[in-house]
């Protein structure tokens, strides 16, 4: 089923062209990742097919029977209510059931008849399940505030409800645009594993590589104003891309070899007819006219060598409580000229603040820390808020400094326009005001105020979020030719294995334990770790003829009631359908597709029914207890 088509979209900002005669579909279960430069119109584009902003030309034709939602880049709302109410919308039909019998159950004068029959609506719609699941997704995205008033949440709290709505809402194509922001690494691997099992389709913005080449079957390419098609992930894209390049250049240099001997022919003059040589002269002049392929720019910045003494950051048993939360404690981390530290930890767990602490912008609570007299100190925060709209793009580079000086080579001062060029802000926008800049390009301004400090030691917080992946690819090279020291908290799987060698991950308890090598090392000694835990012990259920303890008793509340009698219904529909299944696999008579479809089907059963008995268990238990 097509979902939806685009016909010769065109659309301008500030006069500025974002892409030009674009068209393009999606199909029932097709996973598409949209790349390209900050301000190429990525997220424009995913306003104009969820219908929230207008082509300047062009057209968006939806199937009348397709249903998507969309997770905005910035999620802002407006009605006061908390998180959980705010995810169970996303399903209206079930909700309104929901919140009818939560209301009717509270009225003392309440008609029987009115319960039964909400009751009946629950089971029809599997209303039971409905907030389960809403729980279970905004734990997965490490949100655990359901009673919170949706209004009050920070940004990246806001993220992440938005997030769980789309995703409970169950649509028939999520339109997500950069997704993995404001996620902890566990969350994001729990979402890539969800959107990989998932049937639905998907049409997404992000910057994270692992992510992007994990749930996408194809790549689309915002490139000059155009879009270019790319089968497969994003490994394939780059496999493609290089080919395309390789290409371009051929092509490139063939036309330079043809013009050199063309204009020297022209030098020479020539003996033939006048008609002939203004013909081919006519010729050379649209070769040179003709636009060139954009090149590739292999950016190598030589920043960050000032001199770094002995001592650089010293903190020694330092520790944090915020808000009752112990956040760290007694920790002790002595840093050299050279150093990668990468931070993690789950959303909430003090990384922000840890930085700000080694920053010497906070106080710990117990502790030391000293900060060397060499060091300069470039912190880079997740929050935007030192760019003036009204200023120009160099201009806001030049209020910092005029240069810098590196100190080597021929080209020892390096200046602004130097460093827009490397990070690829192109010529025409660098006396361009500051506000007519997207969000990836305000933040890929904000860090190079920062670099044209050139400082010895950079904090970064979040660095990758908005980056498209040309920026994360030049901020790579920098860092991979800085001679200070850096220490980066980020979610960004491949950006922690491509900069650091060192980990330190934000545990339970104010715990921050140590793990040498990058991300993915990281991540093998935690599966070591966890393959050498001993099996968890099964908990049996008490018999009846067990005495429980003092003042275990409890009876199954109503609703628990009757999620007992809706679980052993359920049960025993899936035992007998498996069953069926089971024997059809048998039969001679079934066809190829018809044996494969079943032998998936039961692998679903399999996992319904190992979930439907742990909580039928539970619930038993709390009956017979």
């Amino acid at each position: 089923m097509t979902l939806f088509t685009t016909y010769q979209l065109s659309k301008s900002y500030h006069n500025r062209l974002l892409f030009e005669g674009i068209s393009f579909g999606m199909e029932e279960g097709e996973r598409v990742g949209i790349i390209g430069r900050n301000g190429a119109g990525k997220t424009t584009l995913l306003r104009i097919l969820a219908g929230q902003e207008d082509p300047d030309s062009g057209s968006v034709a939806w199937n009348k029977t397709a249903r998507f939602e969309y997770l905005h880049q910035l999620p802002v709302f407006t009605e006061k209510e908390s998180v959980l109410t705010t995810v169970l919308k996303a399903r209206p039909e079930v909700f309104s059931v929901l919140d009818a019998y939560h209301r009717e159950l509270e009225n003392p004068s309440a008609d029987p008849k009115v319960l039964e029959n909400l009751l009946h609506d629950l089971d029809h719609h599997q209303g039971w399940n409905l907030e389960t699941e809403a729980k279970k997704i905004l734990h997965k995205l490490g949100m655990d505030q359901l009673d919170a008033d949706v209004t009050t949440l920070s940004g990246g709290q806001r993220k992440r409800v938005a997030l769980a709505r789309v995703l409970l809402s169950d649509p028939d194509l999520l339109i997500l645009d950069e997704p993995t922001n404001h996620l902890d690494a566990d969350s994001v691997q729990w979402l890539q594993d969800y959107l990989q099992q998932s049937s639905r389709a998907l049409l997404l913005i992000t910057h994270d590589r692992y992510f992007l080449d994990a749930v996408s079957t194809k790549i689309l390419e915002l490139d000059r104003q155009k879009i270019i098609h790319y089968p497969g992930n994003y490994e394939q894209f780059l496999e493609r891309k290089t080919a395309v390049l390789e290409a371009e250049q051929a092509a490139e240099d063939h036309l330079r070899n043809k013009l050199r001997t063309e204009l020297a022919w022209l030098a020479r003059g020539a003996r033939a007819r006048r008609t002939k040589q203004k013909s081919r002269i006519d010729w050379i002049a649209g070769m040179q006219a003709a636009p060139k392929p954009q090149e590739e720019k292999n950016i190598k910045i030589e920043l960050g060598n000032a001199f770094l003494g002995a001592r650089v950051i010293d903190a020694v048993n330092i520790s944090k409580t915020l808000g009752g939360k112990v956040l760290f404690k007694n920790f002790t981390l002595t840093t050299a000229p050279g150093d990668r530290f990468g931070i993690i930890g789950q959303n909430g767990s003090g990384k922000t603040t840890f930085l700000r602490v080694l920053a010497g912008q906070v106080e710990p609570d117990t502790g030391t820390l000293k900060i060397g007299p060499t060091v300069s100190i470039g912190y880079f925060r997740q929050e935007i808020n030192d760019l003036s709209d009204e200023q120009t793009v160099i201009g806001s580079l030049k209020e910092i400094a005029e240069y810098i000086d590196v100190g080597i080579g021929r080209e020892r001062y390096l200046t602004p326009k130097d460093l827009l060029d490397q990070f690829l802000f192109s010529p025409n926008q660098h006396y361009s005001k500051v506000k007519t800049l997207s969000g990836g390009e305000r933040r890929r301004l904000s860090l190079l105020r920062i670099l044209m400090r050139n400082p010895n030691v950079l904090l970064l917080d979040e660095p990758t979020n908005d980056f498209d992946l040309d920026t994360l690819s030049a901020l790579e090279s920098y860092l991979d030719n800085f001679g200070g020291c850096l220490i980066v908290v980020s979610h960004d799987r491949a950006f922690l294995d491509r900069t650091v060698s060192f980990i330190y991950a934000f545990e339970d308890g104010g715990l921050i334990r140590q793990y040498p090598g990058n991300y993915s090392a990281y991540l093998e000694r935690k599966e070591e770790e966890q393959a050498a835990k001993p099996a968890p012990a099964v908990k049996k259920p008490e018999s009846k003829a067990e005495t429980p303890k003092a003042g275990s008793k409890r009876k199954l509340s109503y609703r628990e009631q009757r999620e007992l009698e809706q679980l052993t219904r359920d049960i025993d529909l899936m035992e007998e359908e498996k069953s069926e299944l089971t024997t059809l696999l048998n039969s001679q008579d079934a066809d190829y597709q018809k044996l494969m479809d079943s032998s998936r089907r039961i692998g679903e059963l399999d996992q319904q029914l190992e979930k439907a008995m742990v909580r039928w268990m539970e619930l038993t238990e709390i009956a017979e207890g």
